[in-house]
């Protein structure tokens, strides 16, 4: 039988943990001739506001039980939602045993997810999962062909509007439904990920990935990709806690590479910036200043840098904000900004100003998912950090105390970098980077090449790699990458150690008289 196509809302069963919008809601529906069913506070905030409700205990004959575990889960509330108004069977036994229909469901859950958020304690997470929540989610959605399911308060106003016109049709409660299975599956899987969690657990046997849409971009990659950003509910600082002050919508890329960046400034203690491009770091570096910072990761490569990607790891000061400002730029994302740096950006009507309130914690865990045809990978984050009392060295030579700080600089940065990756750095800075080739030695060769240009076009007589150290994200499986940086001028490297030419690379190193560590940690990134 075909379902009806608006369908008026006689009765209503209304417990809600979020009580925003509730009170237009419950108006609109005693306004138009509804009966109204309630629970606990919910029940208690409509009387509060004059709001003529009736108990489910007295709807239903039955006591909340069990400090109100046990209050909906009863046949005179599941009847009323399941009950199939086209089926003379299930109408008679409706009415024989006084079961009355229920037209629409407004249910939202125990805040579960806000109270692991919170770092509450076993007892509370768990009495902060819901029960009968999902199962009238559940029910209501199963029979949405006669019942309007709502879980969320962004949903109230067209379900207003529909009371406002006779009735929810048969569109709206289909998509409402399709949005409360999404609810209740995001609500599993927060908590089916608790329970591994508490296990220890970090990839258990069955993993749930859940989102919840924050937008739709415009397009994906490319123009004929369609895209949209979800958030976790993790409130790892970044792109999805951000607060946007001004600039166009970010697009699908613009996420990606600000994400990217903003990881990557995270690593460093001292005042940083990092600029990138296409999700590849071009420009690192930290100093004394903000401003000297800008100017130093600029350096690096400046032809890149422009239409890129900055990111600091401080509030944004005025002195840095004007010198970004003179170049094209995407996106400036940072912890936060002052008044003066707002007011320099803002002249800049296209530019992207993100404030985060805070940095990733670069050594704290969590899951990166990545689909593939037929499924998707899982693995923890990267979060490892080399420190240098775990540098072996390995030539005769071993590197100064400035050596030895930029290798560690330059190490972090290559973290970053798309493999294979090449990092030159000089004081604190970037001053060549290779990235994403197939071969290390034209990660080598490629970095060396863009970090002549740079100082060309900085009016430099001598490559920047001059004097520098250089890191590799791993192993030189040959002694030809280690020669092309030595050609490039570098005097120190990091690298992971492991492969079966060690012996030559080392040989090759001291015949240079360049000093090496071995890290024992590489950092692929694909």
């Amino acid at each position: 039988m075909t379902p009806p196509k608006t369908v008026p809302v006689r009765r209503a069963l209304i417990s809600v943990s979020d009580k925003t919008g509730l009170l237009d809601l419950a108006r609109a529906l005693v306004a138009h001739g509804a009966e109204i069913l309630s629970t606990g506070g919910s029940a208690r905030t409509l009387r509060e506001a004059g709001i003529a409700v009736r108990d489910v205990s007295e709807h239903t004959g039955f006591p909340e039980i069990l400090d109100g575990r046990v209050k909906t889960l009863v046949p005179q509330v599941h009847g009323g939602i399941l009950g199939r108004r086209d089926l003379p069977a299930h109408v008679r036994q409706m009415e024989e045993h006084q079961i009355a229909p229920i037209d629409l469901v407004a249910v939202n859950l125990y805040p579960f997810e806000a109270t692991v958020a919170s770092g509450a304690g076993a007892e509370d997470c768990i009495e902060n999962i819901d029960i009968g929540g999902p199962a009238l989610i559940r029910a209501a959605a199963k029979n949405h062909a006669h019942v309007a399911i709502v879980t969320d308060p962004a949903q109230y106003a067209d379900v207003i509007t529909a009371l406002e016109n006779g009735g929810t049709t048969l569109d709206q409660r289909t998509k409402l439904a399709g949005a409360a299975y999404a609810r209740t599956a995001a609500y599993d899987a927060a908590i089916a990920a608790w329970f591994a969690g508490q296990e220890g657990e970090i990839l258990p046997p069955r993993m749930i990935v859940a989102g919840e849409k924050r937008e739709s971009l415009r397009y994906g990659e490319n123009p004929h990709q369609k895209a949209a950003f979800y958030t976790d509910g993790s409130n790892r600082p970044g792109v999805a806690t951000a607060r946007q002050i001004q600039g166009k919508s970010l697009s699908y890329n613009n996420i990606n590479d600000t994400d990217a960046a903003f990881e990557a400034v995270a690593e460093f203690d001292e005042p940083a910036v990092v600029i990138v491009k296409h999700a590849n770091p071009c420009g690192v570096a930290t100093a004394a200043t903000q401003a000297q910072a800008w100017d130093n990761a600029l350096r690096c490569d400046p032809v890149s840098a422009f239409g890129g990607i900055v990111a600091l790891n401080r509030t944004l000061e005025a002195e840095a904000a004007a010198r970004i400002a003179t170049l094209f730029t995407e996106v400036i994302v940072a912890p936060d900004a002052t008044e003066e740096a707002r007011q320099i950006l803002a002249r800049k009507k296209n530019l992207r100003l993100l404030l985060t309130g805070a940095l990733p914690d670069p050594a704290q865990g969590g899951v990166v998912v990545r689909s593939v045809a037929g499924g998707f990978l899982a693995q923890t984050r990267d979060s490892g950090r080399i420190m240098p009392d775990a540098l072996k060295v390995v030539t005769k030579r071993a590197p100064t105390p400035a050596e030895m700080a930029d290798l560690i600089f330059a190490f972090r940065v290559a973290k970053h970098v798309k493999s294979n990756a090449i990092v030159y750095a000089k004081d604190q800075s970037t001053v060549g980077i290779g990235a994403g080739q197939m071969s290390r030695v034209d990660s080598a060769r490629i970095a060396a090449t863009k970090s002549a240009d740079a100082a060309n076009a900085a009016g430099i007589d001598h490559p920047l790699t001059q004097g520098s150290v250089v890191a590799s994200d791993a192993f030189f499986p040959f002694a030809d990458g280690l020669e092309a940086a030595i050609a490039a001028g570098a005097t120190a490297v990091i690298q992971p150690g492991g492969s079966i030419r060690d012996d030559e690379v080392i040989a090759a190193a001291d015949r240079a008289g360049i000093a090496m560590v071995f890290t024992g940690m590489r950092h692929f990134r694909h």
